[in-house]
């Protein structure tokens, strides 16, 4: 009987599980929340700089870096979200709304720690991309060999997508 009882306390304890898919999901709303407003102060200053026909140094480069900044916080979004539902799936429940369109949603669809893993750092590796491409529109190329290294780096980037695109596939 004790055996028993401690048995079913420990599998109720995986309730706990809720709190992290909870605060998950609030911090994907938060996240697409200040993404959203990102864009919003981008598009104004755009239409507010063309309407006042100044064009600043570096206004390109600000408004490119705006758009990708709200990318990076979208796909950060993104992960907190395959991050709760995978939460939630393994631990608590499946998804009845997702089964109930006919057919699973294959994103959102996590059967093991190593399917949630592997989403979760296919996104991150996504946003740190984001990041670069972000950090390469502010620096300045002073010479050749800064070209080279901007190259390489693109090279580098290409071809980690490359075999990132490989993992899972047979």
């Amino acid at each position: 009987m004790l055996e028993k009882l401690f048995e079913n306390t420990l599998w109720s304890s995986r309730f706990i599980v809720i709190l992290a898919v909870v605060f998950g999901l609030i911090g994907a709303v938060i996240l697409f929340t200040v993404a959203s407003v990102d864009i919003f102060v981008t598009a104004k200053y755009v239409i507010t700089t063309y309407f006042t026909h100044a064009h600043p140094e570096h206004f390109h480069e600000d408004v490119v870096g705006g758009i990708i900044g709200a990318v990076d916080l979208y796909l950060i979004g993104v992960v907190m979200l395959i991050f709760s539902f995978g939460l939630y799936e393994l631990f608590i429940s499946e998804i009845d709304a997702a089964k109930e369109e006919g057919e699973e949603n294959k994103i959102l669809a996590i059967h093991s720690l190593d399917q949630l893993k592997d989403k979760i750092s296919k996104v991150i590796v996504m946003v740190l991309v984001v990041g670069f491409f972000q950090k390469v529109g502010y620096t300045e190329y002073s010479g050749a060999l800064d070209l080279l290294y901007f190259a390489l780096s693109i090279t580098a980037v290409a071809v980690g997508l490359f075999f990132l695109g490989k993992v899972g596939k047979h």
